[in-house]
């Protein structure tokens, strides 16, 4: 008899109930997912995505070239009147030469480090998120059924960047476009083996801005993190070029 069993019998026995009831597992008690959200066709994943997206408040764009990726960036910054960037260590903000651009411009940039960081570090690039007045990062997916952002710690280094300043500006690419959370939560880089840590410690799904009706039921934006999100999909011929 298995440790379940015996605590099943335990519970029955409590009850003074003689009959087996049928315990049957939770997950084979579930509808099939397809049956409660309707699935969303590849082809409509994007346009879905800016739909919930701009739903929430927040603002998408695409970028099919560097130059209309740069026009966007600049828009954005120079309608925010923003001086300094904090960047996560997200791959494609390198290969877009992100970094470079913005201080090319004469903003101020501050960038998480590839190596570990020391205390003197973290504590340096927390001072300069909360004194940022925009935070560029990647993504690792795009909901599409939420228009939520996720991101993980292992691909974006502190997740400051996205929390800290008044404005997020997240880039992403079509292939991290995800239908259902399901989706997404399969495929999240998550370790089941306590001995080894997941590379992924934290993953944030922002949906929408930072949001608060505590005081008097008045609503307000940018309380507790950013009050605009701006979210940019990089075309493929974005990267090319």
């Amino acid at each position: 008899m298995s440790t379940r069993e015996e605590m099943l019998n335990d519970i029955r026995n409590i009850l003074k109930r003689k009959d087996k009831a049928e315990v049957r597992d939770a997950a084979n008690r579930l509808p099939p997912l397809e049956n409660v959200m309707p699935v969303i066709p590849p082809e409509e994943l994007a346009e879905r995505f800016e739909s919930e997206l701009n739903g929430l408040g927040c603002a998408s764009y695409r970028a099919a070239t560097l130059p209309s990726l740069e026009e966007i960036l600049k828009s954005i910054l120079n309608s925010k009147h923003a001086q300094s960037v904090v960047v996560s260590r997200n791959p494609i903000l390198e290969q877009l030469h992100i970094p470079g651009i913005l201080k090319g411009w004469g903003i101020k940039v501050a960038q998480w480090p590839e190596s570990v960081p020391g205390e003197e570090d973290n504590r340096k690039f927390r001072d300069e998120c909360f004194a940022a007045g925009a935070g560029i990062t990647g993504v690792d997916f795009a909901l599409a059924e939420t228009g939520s952002l996720v991101l993980t710690s292992f691909t974006e280094g502190s997740q400051l960047t996205s929390l800290a300043p008044p404005i997020h500006i997240a880039l992403y690419r079509r292939s991290q476009i995800r239908a259902s959370l399901d989706e997404v939560l399969r495929n999240l880089p998550v370790s089941r083996d306590p001995d080894r840590p997941s590379p992924a410690r934290s993953a944030v799904f922002i949906t929408g801005t930072s949001r608060t009706a505590d005081i008097e039921q008045v609503l307000v934006r940018g309380v507790h993190g950013p009050r605009e999100v701006h979210a940019i999909l990089v075309e493929e011929s974005c990267l090319a070029g």
